[in-house]
Parts: C-alpha cells; structure tokens; sequence
C-alpha cells in the first residue's frame, strides 16, 4: 500500500469518466496511491464494488479507514489534506471561479454526458448533435475561453496551472476529441482546442490511455 494509506478504487479506463477526475489529480501532485481496478464489464462488478464502498459507485478513495466516495468531494478532501500541491490557484478570485467550473462540470452537462460518453481513445465525430449538447459544447467552449483568458496567461491549462478544474473537465476534453469535429463551429478561437491538446499532452493522461487500450484488447 501507498505509504500514505490511500486506496483508489477505479472503474474501466475506456469509459469511466468519474474514475478518471481523481486518478489524474493524484498523478499530477505526484502523490502515491494504490490503484484498485474493477472490471465493470462483468457480471461481479456490484459485488466488486460493494465490497469498497455501500454507495455502490466507483470512484472510491480510502485514505486509511476513511472512505471518500464522490469525485469532487475526493479532490476537495486532497486540496486540504496537502495545500502544498497547488489543487486550487493560489489567487482568491481564480480559486472561486475554478471552484464554480468544478461545481457546473459536477452537476451539469447531462446532454453531453448522455449522447457523448467517454469513450477515451475512440475516434467518432458526429456531423449533428441534438441542440441541447450542442448547447452544452458552446457553454463548454465559452467557459474554458474565459478561464484562459483571464487566469490562464502563465500556463497551459484553465488556471494557468494544472488544479482540481482541469481534472474535472479532462473527460469532457476527451468527449469532445472523440465526438466534435470542428470545435470552430461551437465559438472556440482555438483556445479550447489547444487546451484539449495540452491536457491530452500530459503523461498521465497517456498512462491512462494505455490502460484503455490494454481493456478494448481484452475485451
């Protein structure tokens, strides 16, 4: 076990979006953990995953005995049990505005959530999309445009450097490389789609993407 005490109780790298937000986040601090995989394929996978967390969901974070079992309340535990690792920007204002990004990403985009899952390194653009996803994409684009434009200037990333926004709006990077193939027809300048780049750049996303290839082979 990691020295810390911390257990990450995954789901599938192809498509679970959820497990992808905390995983990263551990990665980029450099903070270890013990990876737990569950299959959720298989016809165990309840079992599986009861036998981690009476939620019955994946992501699941022990820290120890303490059992975290949200994305978002996982990566807010992490910002306070290690202020050292730059979770949320330093700047008060752009912590708010990175805290609201997170919070809409949590809560909202259930058109997009819906008809796009994630589907890490597949290939399918779509010539239409039903208006409320398209909706959701403007938003999108709008939001991360804004980001950039006003905390963004000393890095690649929403806040200039990587936090707990980025980690939440990485699975929706890899919805819309999937799904969206002109990004320009949403309103992006090409901000959001360098900042996809930048995301898609990082070695941890590309640990990640192995890992969904090793799943699609064994399928």
């Amino acid at each position: 076990m990691a020295g810390n005490g911390y257990r990450l109780v995954i789901g599938n790298k192809y498509t679970s979006s959820w497990s992808l937000r905390p995983w990263l986040a551990l990665k980029q601090a450099g903070i270890p953990f013990t990876e737990v995989y569950i299959n959720l394929r298989t016809p165990e996978k309840k079992e599986q995953i009861l036998a981690h967390s009476p939620a019955g969901k994946v992501p699941v974070l022990w820290a120890n005995d303490l059992m975290i079992w949200d994305s978002l309340a996982i990566l807010e535990y992490l910002a306070e049990r290690h202020p050292d690792k730059g979770f949320w920007p330093a700047d008060a204002d752009a912590r708010a505005v990175a805290r609201a990004a997170s919070a809409e990403m949590h809560s909202g985009f259930q058109p997009l959530r819906e008809h796009c899952p994630m589907k890490f390194i597949a290939t399918d653009p779509k010539d239409e999309h039903a208006e409320p996803v398209q909706d959701n994409i403007r938003r999108i684009v709008t939001l991360w445009k804004d980001c950039r434009a006003r905390f963004g200037a000393d890095g690649p990333f929403l806040f200039s450097q990587f936090s707990i926004a980025d980690a939440m709006y990485a699975p929706v990077a890899s919805r819309l490389r999937t799904y969206v193939a002109d990004l320009g027809a949403y309103g992006d300048d090409g901000t959001a789609t360098a900042y996809i780049e930048a995301l898609f750049a990082l070695p941890a996303m590309s640990e990640w993407g192995e890992g969904a290839k090793r799943e699609l082979e064994f399928r």
